[in-house]
């Protein structure tokens, strides 16, 4: 494992060692958090070479009726490259983070969150994003595909997962870390 340094500084470097690692162990599929899309932006070199999947964060996330991060233009730009582009609710938040909220409890999902922090935020994120692609159908069941992720902005995480759908979360694997802060 190769540590990084957390947040955007660290994107070009997770990506390159993402990328080199999913190619030695034969991995074709990528999934990438990125909100505004500029993460996913610096695969587009490799889109050709891999399945990649980007998933961002659902509408109304930043509140009722403000615009998603990422523009029409970007998310074309993706898709165009041959990119699929995911927009959902957060697995390890979602509407369980509404309830916790409102009546100031503590969630098993959110146990969940804060165990996979332990590790770091990209972790989390890693985590979370292979488990909606799944769930959304865009990767394959059972199989390692390599997940980015990251710390405020940018990435700074990648690791080797086979995610297991939400109602089985606990099965998902982290094979391998990759690069984390």
């Amino acid at each position: 494992m190769i540590v990084t340094k957390p947040g955007k500084e660290s994107t070009q470097e997770t990506i390159r060692l993402a990328v080199e690692h999913a190619r030695q162990a034969g991995i074709k599929h990528l999934v990438v958090a990125s909100n505004a899309g500029d993460t996913a932006e610096q695969l587009l070199p490799y889109a050709q070479e891999f399945e990649i999947i980007v998933v961002s964060q659902v509408y109304g996330f930043r509140g009722d009726g403000q615009p998603h991060p990422m523009s029409s233009e970007m998310r074309d730009k993706l898709q165009a490259a041959g990119m699929q582009v995911y927009f959902g609710t957060h697995v390890l938040s979602g509407a369980e983070r509404g309830l916790s909220t409102r009546f100031q409890g503590v969630y098993p999902v959110e146990i969940i969150a804060h165990t996979l922090r332990m590790f770091s935020q990209g972790v989390k994120v890693a985590v979370e994003v292979s488990v909606m692609a799944l769930d959304a159908g865009l990767i394959p069941e059972q199989t390692p595909i390599v997940a980015i992720g990251g710390t405020g902005r940018g990435a700074d995480t990648a690791c080797v997962i086979v995610p297991a759908h939400a109602q089985r979360i606990l099965e998902t694997k982290i094979k391998e870390i990759i690069c984390k802060p």
